[in-house]
C-alpha cells in the first residue's frame, strides 16, 4: 500500500528544512532564550532589562554591542571599537570580555576606552527605570589597575580621580555623570571603598552602601569577581554581594537622603534614564572622569531588587557552585 500524499509532504518539507538549517546555520526560532541566556540564571531572564556578555557586536558596526535583554538599548564602545572585546572569559560559558582603560593620563581630551549609551531627552528603551521600586546592576569585573587614575582634567601631575567607575544607570535628567543605580569604587573618609551607589530622585541626593571590607581584598588585581549591588527605592535600603555571598558594609549617611521616611508610594523619578555608562562616567565622549582600567563582562541590569538567594544562584550558574 502506498504512503498518503500529505504523509509524503510532511516527511519532504522537514528534510528540505533540516538541509537548510545544515547549510544557512540558522537556529529555529523554538529556542526561546536559547544560547543567548545560557549564562543566566533561569530566575533572572525574564528580568532583564538590559544585558551585555560583548560575544554579540552589532551586525556591521563591531564598535556596538547588543543588548541581550529585553530593552534592545545597544551599548556604544567608546574610543576602543572592536578593540575593546579580548579573549578573557570570566566564567564557564563565557566568551570575550570587555576592556576599559586609561588611554593618555597627562592629557585632557576624550580619548579613555568605556562603553555606554546617551540621551540628552532620556532613553524610552530604558523605561522600565521609569517610576521604578527597585533595581539590581549585576556582574564579572577584573581589575588591572591599583587605584583610581591619574585626573586627566588637572595640570597637578600629582592628583588622581576619587573614583574608579565599574557600572551604572544614569538619571532622567544626568550629564552623563549622575546616576541612578551604580557599582563603583569611590573614595570615603579618605579611603578606596567598593559601594553601591543610589538616587531616588533626579537632582536629588544621593546615598552610598559601602563595603567594610578592603576593596584590594574584595577586588585582587587580575582575579575574575562577581559582584551585584542592589537598590530598594521604595525604602531607602541597598545591598552588596561579592561571589554570591553578602558583604558587610555601612551607609555613609545617617540622614534620609532618598526621602523616604514620610508616607507615600515612594519610587525613582518618573523620568527616562539618559542611558547607562560603564567603565567611567560620560558615555557620550564629552569628559574623562573615573576611568576604570578593568576588564567586565555578563553585565546585567535589573528594574527590581534581586534576592540574597537569586544572586548566589546566579553566581553557581555559572561557576558549577565552586
Amino acid at each position: 500500500m502506498s504512503r498518503p500524499r500529505r504523509a509524503v509532504f510532511a516527511t519532504t518539507t522537514a528534510a528540505v528544512l533540516a538541509a537548510l538549517l545544515a547549510t544557512t546555520g540558522t537556529a529555529t526560532p523554538a529556542q526561546g532564550y536559547g544560547d543567548r541566556h545560557r549564562a543566566v540564571h533561569p530566575e533572572l531572564r525574564h528580568q532583564l532589562v538590559a544585558y551585555y556578555d560583548f560575544d554579540h557586536p552589532l551586525r556591521g558596526d563591531p564598535g556596538r554591542e547588543r543588548d541581550l535583554g529585553r530593552s534592545g538599548t545597544t551599548l556604544d564602545l567608546v574610543n576602543g571599537g572592536a578593540a575593546m572585546r579580548v579573549p578573557d572569559p570570566a566564567h564557564r560559558g563565557s566568551g570575550q570580555a570587555l576592556w576599559t582603560r586609561q588611554v593618555e593620563p597627562a592629557v585632557a581630551g576624550n580619548d579613555d576606552w568605556k562603553a555606554g549609551v546617551y540621551a540628552p531627552t532620556g532613553l524610552p528603551s530604558l523605561h522600565a527605570f521609569n517610576g521604578a521600586a527597585g533595581a539590581s546592576v549585576l556582574g564579572w569585573f577584573k581589575m588591572l589597575g591599583d587605584g583610581p587614575a591619574p585626573n586627566s582634567n588637572t595640570a597637578d601631575p600629582g592628583d588622581r580621580f576619587n573614583a574608579i567607575g565599574l557600572a551604572g544607570v544614569l538619571t532622567g535628567n544626568s550629564d552623563g555623570h549622575a546616576v541612578r543605580a551604580l557599582l563603583e569604587l569611590i573614595t570615603v573618609d579618605g579611603e578606596l571603598r567598593l559601594v553601591a551607589l543610589g538616587r531616588r530622585l533626579d537632582g536629588g541626593e544621593s546615598q552610598t552602601f559601602a563595603a567594610a571590607a578592603d576593596w584590594r581584598t574584595l577586588l585582587p588585581v587580575g582575579e575574575w569577581v562577581f559582584l551585584a549591588a542592589t537598590f530598594d527605592f521604595t525604602d531607602g535600603s541597598m545591598a552588596l554581594y561579592r561571589n554570591g555571598q553578602p558583604l558587610d558594609g555601612f551607609y555613609t549617611r545617617a540622614d534620609d537622603p532618598w526621602q523616604v521616611a514620610g508616607p507615600g508610594r515612594h519610587r525613582t523619578t518618573a523620568t527616562d534614564p539618559r542611558g547607562i555608562k560603564i567603565g567611567g562616567s560620560f558615555p557620550q565622549d564629552t569628559r574623562e572622569q573615573n576611568p576604570c582600567d578593568c576588564r567586565m563582562d555578563s553585565l546585567m541590569f535589573l528594574d527590581r531588587v534581586v534576592s540574597a538567594r537569586q544572586v548566589e544562584k546566579q553566581y553557581r550558574h555559572v561557576t558549577g557552585g565552586r
